[in-house]
């Protein structure tokens, strides 16, 4: 991608416009992770039907533009995606040759479409797509980098301006923000944790980014690590703090280095292990849902859209039921239990299972490889897995109140722990290192957490454990008050931007434009991405990223330059 213009802050100005319709449209994309290469290529693509000049900048302070640090080229190969190259269907628009290949052709030699590929692959890849769309943009578009992070913006008459540590830019007439995972202000329990240690010398440090936690960790052979979380993020700790240190599996067993933790305890509020994604495409074949289970799904979301939560909810898992029982009764399972099972769902998440973990776990393997028949709750997820983009495509519009759409968020939210597990073999790693002692299930549930001198002690019943390494792999919420981001946060201080609702993220309208505290549209500055969590739905996956949302926006700057120009170029 082209460097910047102008190390100094402030790109050259441009001749001054002969008329309205000559000058460029002048653009800012603010984060160049895969949701803001996902938008500037839906952009890419119109511009050659839109026959418009525009002048892009993009502030993106990360060495790896289009990867962002989550894909990371030169990250460990430890960190896996989880989902496999069959599935990372996020071709880029536009025809040949202007676009680069899909990610398994571009990947795979020979092909191996069922294996789980390193974040770092998918990271390379999207950096080579940048690379490419910087390379084939149409006549008239400027695409210039700055290798800076936006710290403010500020709307005059003319249009937006940015700072940033390297200058101020402007002014632009659109900008869009899209900053991946926001920072925001650890809630009370973590900032509780983070003046303990610091106060005695103990060690809390988050799950990412992965080469920090490897380093940190050469001190903690022998020692015993807690892991706040059990999601898919321990699973990545968990790798690193085994594999990472030297450690391996061998038939069936895992064969310490040494230089791995004595214990590793994870912990989450329900004590729930995520059950692994079905292990081949034939199996997962089993759960797709059938045509007219999807048009009843779509139906059903059209209805909740404008219901309250609880009768949303009911119409979603209306639609739910029949693919289920279908599912379930193919497999040889007993159907009878959906319905029950949905309500249990609905009215406390996680409710349904009491078994021990490990044990749930195992079962989850074995209906990942299809040697045991689905459970109720498995069945369900991976069909709700199945709809995730017709779930983003009927609530991103943004149509519901803010109470439905948290029941939503709710909902799906549950679901992953069926739904968006890992790889069977990360899954089977886990089992091994919890029946060799390492990963040590004692205070799983839900544990009371009492400081020590040492660290802190967890305790569950009659079970303790005391750990000197406490790791968060907890995602931070996108609730806009607890943003801490500079940008964000400044928006939100002078009133520009408004949460959806409590404890939700910044209300956006359908093309993703910005509303404010008024309920006013912040004309020109956009924002995608999960901290509009709540305006948008199911924003955690890389698909996401390519998706509806994006073209929603690409549409909606390009109809708005045209209007401009043809209320510049009318008379009077």
């Amino acid at each position: 991608m082209p460097k910047p213009t102008d190390r100094a802050g402030t790109r050259p100005a441009m001749p001054a416009p002969t008329s309205p319709r000559s000058r460029p449209l002048r653009l800012a994309i603010a984060g160049l992770g895969p949701r803001g290469l996902g938008a500037l290529e839906a952009l890419a693509a119109r511009l050659p039907q839109a026959g418009s000049a525009v002048a892009i900048d993009i502030f993106e302070p990360g060495p790896w533009p289009g990867a962002g640090p989550n894909f990371a080229p030169g990250q460990s190969p430890l960190m896996l995606l989880n989902i496999p190259i069959r599935a990372v269907d996020i071709d880029p628009p536009g025809p040949a040759p202007a676009r680069i290949s899909s990610f398994g052709t571009w990947l795979m030699s020979p092909s191996d479409d069922e294996r789980f590929p390193a974040r770092a692959e998918l990271g390379a890849y999207l950096a080579a797509r940048v690379r490419t769309l910087a390379a084939t943009l149409p006549e008239g578009v400027a695409l210039t980098r700055h290798e800076t992070a936006i710290l403010r913006l500020e709307r005059s008459g003319t249009g937006w301006y940015l700072e940033s540590a390297a200058g101020r830019f402007g002014p632009y007439d659109e900008v869009l923000l899209a900053p991946g995972q926001p920072r925001s202000a650890p809630d009370p329990q973590l900032a509780r944790w983070q003046d303990h240690a610091r106060r005695m010398g103990a060690a809390v440090l988050p799950a990412y980014p992965a080469d920090r936690l490897l380093k940190a960790a050469e001190d903690w052979a022998g020692a015993s690590v807690a892991i706040r979380g059990l999601g898919l993020s321990t699973l990545d700790v968990v790798r690193l703090l085994t594999l990472g240190r030297g450690g391996r599996f061998e038939d069936g067993r895992y064969l310490p280095s040494g230089r791995e933790p004595a214990r590793i305890l994870p912990f989450s509020l329900d004590g729930l292990p995520p059950w692994p994604k079905p292990a081949s495409a034939g199996i997962d074949a089993r759960f797709a849902p059938l045509p007219a289970e999807s048009r009843a799904l779509e139906a059903a979301l059209e209805r909740a859209l404008g219901a309250a939560p609880e009768a949303a909810l009911e119409a979603i898992s209306a639609a739910l039921e029949p693919a289920a029982r279908r599912v379930l009764e193919a497999a040889g399972a007993d159907p009878g239990g959906v319905a029950g099972w949905l309500a249990a769902e609905r009215a406390a998440p996680a409710s349904q299972e009491t078994r021990d973990p490990a044990e749930l776990l195992r079962e989850g393997l074995a209906m990942a490889r299809g040697t045991r028949p689905p459970a109720t709750g498995y069945a369900i997820g991976q069909i709700w897995r199945h709809w995730q983009n017709r779930l983003r495509r009927a609530v991103n519009p943004g149509t519901a109140s803010p109470e439905t759409v948290a029941a939503l968020i709710g909902f799906d939210e549950g679901l992953k722990r069926y739904s968006y597990g890992p790889p069977a073999e990360t899954a089977e790693e886990l089992s091994i290192l919890i029946e060799a002692g390492i990963v040590d299930l004692r205070t799983v549930d839900d544990p009371d957490i009492l400081l020590t001198p040492e660290g802190w002690q967890l305790v569950e019943e009659d079970d303790s454990a005391r750990v000197s390494v406490m790791i968060d792999a907890v995602l931070p919420s996108p609730a806009l008050e607890r943003l801490e981001e500079p940008a964000l946060a400044g928006l939100r201080d002078a009133g520009r931007v408004a949460a959806v609702g409590e404890g939700l993220g910044i209300r956006t309208r359908p093309d993703a434009q910005v509303v404010d505290s008024r309920g006013q549209v912040q004309a020109g500055l956009c924002l995608l991405g999960r901290a509009a969590l709540g305006s948008v739905i199911a924003v955690d996956s890389i698909h996401d990223c390519f998706g509806a949302s994006a073209h929603r926006w690409a549409e909606g700057v390009l109809d708005r330059a045209a209007l401009g120009a043809a209320r510049a170029a009318s008379p009077g």
